[in-house]
């Protein structure tokens, strides 16, 4: 095992990006910036043992700058915060005030805001502990920022294990009243291969209900069972058949963007690529997992290769969309004296 850190480009402004390459015990390569807390690269073996990278993104920090400033940003990889996916009107009330925040999606909140946490640069200390490597990434964002009250001391830590297993540990302290919702935003192809789509890859989800969505993709207050619907993750399904389903929600968003409610269980998700065998699970703590197939990728990514819709798939673990809205889901609020914490395992091994 090991830990290398080489310059990653440069920040607007002229400031070193640092990109930090946490290598296991087993040969797999997990590679972190420190502009937005972002995971850049995610190398691990097929059935034969080959090395390949299954996560779609940029060979220089400029490209994620760019990505992020543009127009509808893809936020590849990127730490999601201070409030992971929407908050209708971009308003809550909270002990009775009403907080208005940045609007960066017609009339609503996405990820953050204009410049959410995926658009700073974090402190990283990397580390090693017994056979796993790591680096811890924190930052401060101060009362306001993005509208959001409350001084936040954030912090992430990526650990790759010996075993091939990437834990994400976030942790969060305020110091007034706040709402908190962080999540991952890779978008994973276990191909290895972006010029692919994720179509063929089979996926389930542990969840019984799904929540639709209204034209701006914020929860429309309904749970709705899986059964019987293109949302019926339970066993394993090749995504083309829900991508390509008819029905209005699949129609509207292109494929899905849409929040599972997990049962209470670990284990939340498995996506499985047939042509290299490579399995992902995912673990976690939070109780809605938020699937998206990435339903209008654009641009050019590592190597020169187009990003394409549907080149890769997000599996963000998370609170519910629009949470501080709907007194049916469960609380995002943070309060001075508690401790923010979730943690979620992106979990890799192969089939026969």
């Amino acid at each position: 095992m090991r830990i290398d850190a080489r310059p990653f480009g440069k920040l607007p402004g002229g400031t070193p990006a640092t990109l930090y390459t946490l290598v296991s015990g087993s040969g797999s390569r997990l590679a972190v910036a420190d502009y937005g807390a972002t995971l850049v690269s995610l190398e691990v073996p097929d059935r034969d043992g080959r090395l390949e990278d299954v996560v779609l993104g940029f060979d220089r920090v400029e490209g994620y700058v760019a990505s992020r400033r543009g127009e509808a940003p893809p936020f590849h990889g990127a730490t999601i915060g201070r409030y992971g996916n929407r908050i209708a009107r971009g308003r809550f009330v909270l002990d009775g005030e009403t907080h208005q925040l940045v609007t960066n999606e017609g009339s609503g909140h996405l990820h953050g805001g204009h410049d959410g946490f995926d658009t700073h640069r974090w402190q990283a200390e990397p580390f090693e502990s017994g056979g796993d490597v790591g680096v811890r990434l924190g930052r401060v964002s101060p009362d306001g920022e993005q509208g959001y009250p409350g001084t936040l001391d954030v912090s992430v830590t990526y650990t790759l294990t010996a075993d091939d297993r990437v834990v994400l540990d976030y942790r969060a302290t305020t110091e007034a009243p706040t709402i908190v919702n962080l999540t991952h935003h890779s978008y994973f192809n276990l191909s290895g291969d972006a010029t692919r789509t994720v179509h063929d890859h089979e996926l389930s989800i542990q969840a019984d209900v799904w929540l639709p969505v209204d034209e701006q993709g914020i929860p429309t207050g309904e749970r709705c069972p899986v059964a019987g619907t293109p949302f019926d993750l339970r066993r394993p399904r090749a995504l083309r058949h829900g991508i390509g389903a008819d029905h209005p929600q699949l129609r509207r968003a292109g494929g899905y963007d849409h929040a599972f409610l997990l049962r209470d269980a670990a284990v939340a998700a498995r996506l499985r690529d047939p042509q290299t065998g490579r399995v992902l699970t995912v673990e976690t703590t939070e109780p809605s997992l938020q699937l998206y197939t990435g339903n209008h990728l654009r641009g050019t990514g590592k190597g020169g290769v187009p990003h394409r819709p549907w080149a890769g798939v997000c599996l963000e673990a998370q609170h519910p969309p629009d949470a501080p809205n709907q007194p049916r889901f469960p609380s995002t609020v943070l309060r001075p004296g508690e401790i923010y914490r979730s943690q979620t395992v992106y979990a890799f091994s192969v089939d026969a």
